[in-house]
């Protein structure tokens, strides 16, 4: 005779559904903002925004590859807090757009022109724009 109650065998498969989708739609994420990012870039510089500094420009894939990585991280996040936090969406959204604004102070004390500070920081919150709010929606309340 099975020892699990009726109520674990209702949430087991139901939580294991929800880290599937939340990692999946995070991938999709992922995979939209790396996209997106990569092409404003490569339209920026095409206008003429020179995103070097120190004499070294950041390279066009650069975008793609960095928006991917850090992208998961906040995947991962995302699945932590849905595990551990008492309320993951509201404690994944404060913690993400802290760490959005954060990651603009580079833009700024890097040695970029203008016109390239203000870019990167307007791609900086592109991808947030893309990825955090599609795991928020996956998150409990």
């Amino acid at each position: 005779m099975s020892t699990i109650t009726t109520a674990q065998q209702v949430t087991t498969p139901s939580v294991r559904v929800a880290r599937k989708t939340l990692w999946l739609h995070g991938l999709g994420a992922t995979v939209a903002a790396s996209a997106v990012v990569t092409a404003l870039a490569a339209v920026s510089s095409a206008a003429g925004v020179s995103f070097e500094t120190d004499g070294s420009p950041i390279p066009i894939l650069g975008f793609a590859q960095l928006t991917a990585v850090f992208s998961l991280i906040g995947v991962a996040m995302a699945a932590v807090m849905a595990r551990v936090a008492r309320r993951p969406r509201r404690t994944f959204v404060v913690t993400t757009v802290v760490l959005t604004v954060v990651s603009l102070v580079p833009d700024v004390t890097f040695g970029f022109d203008a016109a390239s500070a203000i870019v990167l920081m307007l791609l900086h919150v592109v991808a947030a724009a893309i990825v955090i709010p599609v795991l928020a929606r996956r998150l409990a309340r």
